[in-house]
């Protein structure tokens, strides 16, 4: 009988299987990069806005707000510089002569903590945002992210309890989902969870609105044209002046 050789190797098929489960496999494993990446970001990030929010808070202690202000009242939150004149470099962090090549930023809202001056209590909101960009500018002519106030009104009807709209057009671009607004009377702050996909001028919160039926709340805008959100986050503190 004649031996018959026998070839053993790959086909082609079975090359091209295992070339598919390898991009496959890689492309799983670049997407887990990318994520990666986007979460070290965000912690660094909320990293150097907890020591800027130090800082903030530091600086308000330092400069100090006049408790006889007119401003400064129980149902109203109050920017700070109202309150206190300080130089634009003070609100960069960190603090420098120049604010050319500055990134963070903070910005405060206070409250009077009960109507008794004597207690000399304030509630401060600091706000910590970034800027991208030296020549991008803000809504309300600001050279840096800073909060501005927004009018809302609850909507009426049951199950809507969650819900706020945006009483004044054109300004429901300033409030959208993942945002963090604060109540102006109590200071509260809520997460906004999306916008209602049939109306864009109402906006669905975290928990439900106790507020009043015509109200307005502050939050950081987007720069001017559009773009990605500003506030990375938003401190409280109750101090004593």
């Amino acid at each position: 009988m004649r031996n018959k050789l026998q070839y053993k190797g790959f086909s082609l098929i079975e090359v091209l299987l295992a070339v598919g489960t390898l991009a496959i496999g890689m492309i799983f494993i670049g997407g887990t990069f990318l994520t990666g990446i986007h979460f070290a970001t965000i912690a660094t990030e909320r990293t150097i806005a907890a020591v800027a929010a130090d800082e903030a808070f530091a600086k308000i202690r330092l400069y100090g707000v006049n408790l006889t202000d007119p401003n400064l009242v129980v149902d109203q939150l109050t920017p700070f510089e109202a309150l206190n004149t300080i130089a634009a470099e003070e609100f960069a962090y960190p603090s420098t002569k120049s604010l050319a090549k500055k990134q963070y930023y903070w910005s405060a809202l206070c409250r009077q903590v009960g109507s008794d001056p004597t207690n000399r209590l304030v509630q401060v909101t600091v706000f910590i945002s970034r800027k991208v960009g030296n020549s991008t500018t803000y809504p309300g002519g600001t050279q840096w992210p800073a909060p501005i106030k927004v009018g809302v009104s609850t909507v009426a009807g049951a199950g809507n309890e969650y819900k706020l709209a945006i009483n004044v057009p054109g300004e429901e671009i300033f409030i959208s989902g993942g945002r963090t607004i604060a109540d102006n009377q109590t200071g509260q702050l809520y997460r906004v969870l999306q916008r209602d996909p049939d109306a864009p001028n109402i906006i669905v919160l975290d928990r439900a609105w106790p507020g009043g039926l015509s109200d307005s709340v502050w939050v950081v805008p987007p720069p001017v044209g559009g773009g990605r959100n500003p506030c990375i986050a938003i401190y409280q503190k109750v101090i004593r002046f």
